[in-house]
């Protein structure tokens, strides 16, 4: 089995002991090679400053490619943009560009008076500058707000079409979900990457609680699955074995690419990588 090229995304701290905590993931699985990082955005672009002063910092300092979050949300187009070449002038040269959420307690997405009316024209703004690559999100379960999953693929296209380079999925709890995705993008006429996003189950309440509020689709198989293992106190060697497991059927079905979300605790995500056969084969570098 040819081991697949990895990346990683991880949550910009709110707080010393959460800056700790990003940088201590960062040594654990910089080591892995990940051919990217990633730092999100909070709900209605809430940590934005945050997001800038991590991707700095770990540009700097990590050696690690870095790509930064860029949303939509409560920003002109002039104050988005400047971000952008803010970052560019950094020598970041990545973005992960996403609508984006909207802020806790609003009922949808509302454009900015003077910002972009939705991802497809941020991206195209990006593209144009021919300073970046530019990544977008892909959900093979579909996407609350969207019409269908058909009308999901059509604007994941749009997407690609207005120039960016690949797409990365929310995460999903079984590999036919993903695979009948991608066959249904190649049908839609994607011929760019879309690489699967993995989330190692750190706490499985929590976890399912996120798949519904993002519409994932839970098996009802896992359910009884975690119920047992936390009884046992083996939820977490449940977690490495079901993400291996999907890791596993995912790269027989010629997938060449992963990319982790860390949620900032890397051990489950270490464990996975190392059981795919992902070993070190680089030190962080030293910071001054």
């Amino acid at each position: 089995m040819t081991l697949p090229e990895i990346s990683f995304e991880f949550f910009p701290p709110k707080d010393l002991e959460a800056s700790f905590r990003l940088w201590d993931t960062v040594q654990v699985l910089a080591p892995l090679g990940p051919r990217f990082v990633s730092v999100t955005y909070g709900a209605g672009g809430t940590t934005r400053d945050l997001t800038r002063d991590a991707v700095a910092t770990l540009h700097k300092s990590s050696g690690l490619n870095v790509a930064a979050h860029l949303t939509c949300v409560d920003a002109s187009r002039d104050e988005t943009l400047a971000i952008a070449r803010g970052f560019a002038k950094a020598g970041v040269r990545e973005i992960v560009a996403l609508r984006g959420d909207p802020p806790k307690g609003s009922t949808g997405f509302t454009p900015h008076p003077q910002g972009f009316a939705n991802s497809c024209d941020l991206i195209a703004a990006l593209a144009d500058t021919g300073d970046f690559t530019i990544r977008v999100g892909a959900y093979p379960d579909t996407h609350p707000e969207a019409q269908s999953a058909q009308a999901d693929i059509d604007w994941l296209k749009a997407k690609l079409d207005a120039g960016a380079d690949e797409a990365i999925t929310q995460f999903f709890f079984e590999a036919d979900s993903f695979l009948r995705f991608r066959d249904a993008c190649a049908a839609a006429g994607i011929d760019k990457a879309v690489t699967p996003g993995i989330l190692p189950i750190e706490n499985w309440a929590g976890t399912r609680r996120f798949a519904e509020r993002c519409g994932t689709s839970v098996p009802a198989w896992l359910d009884q699955a975690f119920d047992k293992a936390i009884r046992d106190g083996r939820q977490d060697l449940l977690s490495t074995a079901l993400c291996t497991e999907l890791c596993s059927t995912l790269l027989d079905e010629g997938v060449d690419k992963l990319h982790f979300y860390t949620l900032n605790r890397p051990e489950l995500t270490r464990d996975v990588c190392h059981a795919l056969g992902i070993v070190p084969r680089a030190s962080l570098q030293n910071v001054a």
